[in-house]
């Protein structure tokens, strides 16, 4: 069921209008509904019900406080890549020990930050890593839970952007390389193995290439188990993608089917080689919780005609929203207020000074300027890769809560953006 829906002839955020919303914080804004936020994360809870395992939210996917506080309050860890990331998830409420930090690149400061916190587990890229938080954790007389990323090598079927489980790719430990490196990381005095995690890609809409990493996870926890070493929790990350509403765009795999396959394997496994003993998962979705729970709402300042190309110019901008620049991504485009009148093939595009700043391309749209547009399927990847290009200050974000709104981030002005700054004097 879709949150967004017209009603009356009008486009509107569970029970309330978006041209009242354009009114009242302006444009461009993200509109989030708090309804669907909660029905997607119960997709994943449900599907878990009596078992051990965590739902850790991959806060990249959007990392406002009000969206983390609401997670959190449902019960939901938090999936991390940053320091930053986990000051946002205490300053939400959120609980250090259900936080899994992630990342290739972690620094000193960062690792001493999240041990500092007692967080639930680092999941290690690298054996120079795994060093460097055994030196750390040695200065600071605590020994750190770690849990390697495996990265199994096997094809994604995605964008080569949001690929992470290939042998190109810059993450993970290399799966032949997997069982040394838990030995390494066995040997360190400051270290404790607690599991192993894998994450091979985002935006997956069928299922088949993480079963089929989950096999080769499981035959390297069996070799390990071999040696002697227990793994204690089994992370298969995420991936699972949504539908971005393109012509002949597949169906994601329903996020209860996935679980009710993975769960399958691993009790068939469980019951075969350890007398059912069972193994706590971990899961981290992002934007299969929140994609779809936004939209990015913009208003047309120009149409544009020309001999090649029509332009549809809004307020809304490549800082805005980052992934059709950078992934040529398909993004639904729907005017708030249809009207009647015939459609003219535009694309849609912003205002800031660079041929890539567009929204969407080759849309039939009956449109006049000042008309109100909605880029759907926006709650993921949206304000959080924005940036100031252009000094142009970030959207403001409003979450809607039946026919309340609740503004959620106030729009930067441009005095937001040079208050660091300083001249030389």
């Amino acid at each position: 069921m879709s949150h967004f829906s017209y009603q009356d002839g009008v486009l509107h955020a569970e029970s309330t209008s978006l041209p009242a919303i354009a009114d009242q914080f302006g444009t461009p804004t993200y509109v989030y509904s708090k309804a669907a936020l909660l029905a997607n994360f119960a997709s994943y809870a449900d599907a878990c019900a009596g078992r051990d395992a965590l739902i850790c939210y991959a806060m990249k996917a959007n990392s406002n406080l009000a969206i983390l506080d609401l997670l959190a309050r449902e019960g939901a860890g938090f999936d991390i890549v940053s320091g930053g990331e986990l000051l946002r998830v205490l300053a939400a409420g959120g609980d250090p020990r259900k936080v899994i930090f992630s990342g290739v690149g972690k620094t000193v400061d960062e690792i001493r930050l999240a041990l500092s916190h007692d967080i639930l587990c680092f999941n290690v890229e690298s054996i120079p890593e795994l060093h460097r938080i055994n030196q750390v954790a040695g200065e600071m007389g605590k020994t750190a839970p770690v849990s390697l990323r495996v990265n199994p090598n096997v094809d994604a079927k995605t964008h080569p952007y949001i690929a992470t489980g290939l042998k190109a790719n810059k993450f993970g430990v290399a799966f032949d390389d997997a069982l040394d490196t838990y030995r390494a990381a066995a040997s360190l005095p400051h270290l404790q193995v607690v599991g192993i995690d894998c994450h091979i890609g985002s935006q997956l809409l069928d299922d088949a290439p993480l079963l089929e990493a989950l096999d080769k996870v499981i035959e390297l926890i069996d070799t390990l188990a071999a040696e002697g070493l227990t793994i204690h929790h089994l992370d298969m990350g995420g991936g699972i993608g949504i539908n971005y509403g393109e012509a002949g765009e597949a169906e994601p795999v329903p996020v209860g089917d996935y679980l009710r396959r993975v769960f399958a394997r691993i009790d068939a496994w469980r019951a075969e080689k350890y007398d059912g003993k069972p193994i706590k998962v971990a899961f981290e979705p992002g934007r299969s919780i929140v994609g779809d729970t936004g939209l990015l709402l913009t208003r047309v300042e120009f149409l544009k005609p020309g001999t090649e190309k029509n332009f549809c110019i809004v307020d809304a901008a490549m800082n805005d929203l980052m992934r059709p620049a950078l992934y040529q991504a398909w993004m639904a485009v729907q005017p708030v207020v249809p009207h009647a009148g015939e459609t003219v093939t535009y694309d849609v595009v912003g205002p800031v000074c660079e041929s890539g700043d567009w929204l969407a391309r080759e849309r039939a749209l009956a449109v006049n300027a000042g008309d109100l547009l909605a880029v759907m399927q926006a709650g993921a990847y949206g304000l959080t890769m924005s940036s100031n290009y252009n000094t142009r200050g970030r959207a403001a974000e409003v979450m809607v809560d039946g026919d309340k709104v609740h503004l959620i981030r106030k729009r930067e002005n441009p005095a937001d953006l040079f208050a660091l700054e300083s001249v030389i004097k």
